[in-house]
């Protein structure tokens, strides 16, 4: 096992036993922090904080229809919705959230053989929608030129993100491996649509993982995700279509069904699926739950429970599975004191399972360990951040520290001024509300003297132009960021 390999392997066993990580002097290279300003350490490890400054509001008393009932059938990214939709996010930080299980992508490539890198590829981009579950707050929109970096050396990335469109809006990401075995790129641009009783989230643009040292790129598209009960009764949320991940050097192919819920709700969170050669075969088999856990078996193995299953004769009960922790070893994987709700068949491999969330999570908009950190603005981070940076938006700020306020009575009953209409409903009169309308006001008028002028926008980190594996159009990273000249970027907030 080479150096990389031994870091990586440390690095997995200690994030999950502490959100913290690895020791990390992030004043080299990255340009993030410095003597005198260094974030909190705890016997060597970078604490992270593990709650936000200020707990969830509560929506009981808020009414939802009276907003959304002039929004059936439209795109929601073109409607000015009411800031508590929102969640004290960017969207820029929910793309990060790709993130929180990387370590899957450094085992990939470590892996030899080309179908085990799948295997690990496949867990990655269902563990990427995986930080979605119970999720029900809108990310705020990102602003035009907005952006959003991340450097975890614990983790082994640094991370960018910028919008680049805002109609329509598309979020450009480009992250690379600290040890140069990976770079993880793509442009997001949701649909999103309510439809009397739901919001669906209807992903658009490829996303790109690169194994570097294995001249590999994997492409795919992420499932659609569905809000349920927005108007009355529990918000839940499904995942819902097939997601392809092809291997463009090898021609391998890993199809992904993500189930709809049901009629009687048996299908909800599932996950089945296999990967396949170039030409058709089916070589290993996949299955487990988007919200708990994947695991995989051969087919032939696969095929036998089955049809067990089907002449009525009791399973054999699956006493361990192995885990891919343990693959080189062949070393069999406990089943977990935490019972899951997937049946696990004899024989089956743990591709990946979902982090334990924080005990505050409910309290906290249902956020991750690692969620809850993205917008944490550490000591002297703000001379060097890229002033366009979410965690400097102040709307965003404001509502993570609680400065929130309530719709007053005309407003929950969906009454407005006679010139008022759904797209440019606002609370107004919190800090939070204030200044998201400030903000998007002064974007329109940034839009305005551009048409005046007759002069486009200019992005700053990422330029157009075409997947180089799969020939669409693309966002593509031009470079420059983390040398930090920042002396160009827009006034936006």
């Amino acid at each position: 096992m080479n150096g990389d390999e031994e870091f990586f392997d440390a690095v997995t066993e200690a994030s999950q036993r502490a959100p913290g990580g690895l020791p990390v002097d992030t004043s080299k290279s990255n340009g993030i922090g410095e003597a005198g300003e260094r974030p909190p350490q705890e016997n060597g490890i970078q604490r992270h904080r593990t709650s936000l400054p200020a707990p969830m509001f509560t929506r009981s008393d808020f009414s939802v229809w009276g907003i959304l009932k002039k929004c059936i059938g439209l795109e929601l990214s073109k409607i000015t919705m009411p800031i508590v939709f929102n969640e004290p996010l960017s969207f820029l930080q929910r793309i990060t959230e790709y993130m929180e299980h990387i370590y899957l992508v450094h085992r990939a490539s470590r892996q030899p053989q080309a179908l085990e890198r799948m295997q690990c590829v496949a867990a990655f981009a269902v563990s990427a929608v995986a930080s979605q579950w119970e999720r029900t707050g809108k990310p705020f929109n990102p602003l035009l030129g907005e952006t959003y970096e991340l450097i975890r050396e614990d983790l082994g990335f640094r991370f960018i993100s910028e919008q680049v469109s805002h109609h329509p809006p598309v979020s450009a990401f480009y992250s690379e491996g600290l040890c140069q075995d990976f770079l993880f790129h793509g442009s997001i641009y949701p649909k999103l649509k309510f439809w009397g009783k739901s919001v669906e989230a209807e992903p658009r643009g490829t996303i790109t993982l690169e194994l570097l040292r294995h001249n590999e790129a994997y492409t795919w598209t992420n499932p659609t995700c569905c809000v349920h009960n927005v108007i009355i009764g529990k918000l839940w949320i499904e995942q819902y279509g097939t997601v392809e991940i092809l291997n463009h050097r090898t021609g391998d192919k890993c199809v992904l069904h993500f189930r709809p819920c049901g009629l009687f709700g048996k299908e909800l969170h599932k996950v089945e699926g296999h990967i396949q050669d170039k030409n058709k075969k089916k070589l290993f088999i996949i299955y487990g739950k988007w919200t708990e856990c994947l695991w995989g078996i051969d087919p032939a193995a696969y095929e036998s429970f089955r049809k067990q299953e089907r002449r009525g004769e009791p399973p054999r009960k699956a006493q361990s599975g192995i885990s891919m922790e343990d693959a080189d070893t062949e070393v069999v994987d406990a089943v977990p004191e935490v019972q899951d709700t997937v049946q696990v068949i004899p024989g089956s491999r743990l591709l990946w399972r979902i982090n334990t969330r924080p005990p505050n999570s409910a309290q906290m908009y249902n956020f991750t360990s690692f969620t809850v950190s993205l917008n944490e603005l550490q000591t002297g981070m703000e001379k060097i951040l890229a002033p366009t940076d979410c965690r400097l938006r102040p709307d965003i700020r404001s509502m993570e520290n609680g400065n929130m306020g309530f719709l007053n009575k005309g407003d929950q009953e969906g009454h407005h001024p006679p010139d008022s209409s759904p797209s440019h409903v606002c609370l107004g009169l919190d800090l939070a509300s204030q200044e998201k309308e400030r903000l998007e006001e002064k974007q329109r008028e940034a839009r305005r003297e551009r048409a005046k002028e007759d002069t486009e926008w200019q992005t700053r980190w990422f330029h157009q132009g075409r997947n180089p594996h799969t020939g669409t159009p693309d966002w593509l990273y031009s470079g420059g960021y983390f040398e930090r000249d920042f002396s160009g970027c827009p006034d936006i907030y």
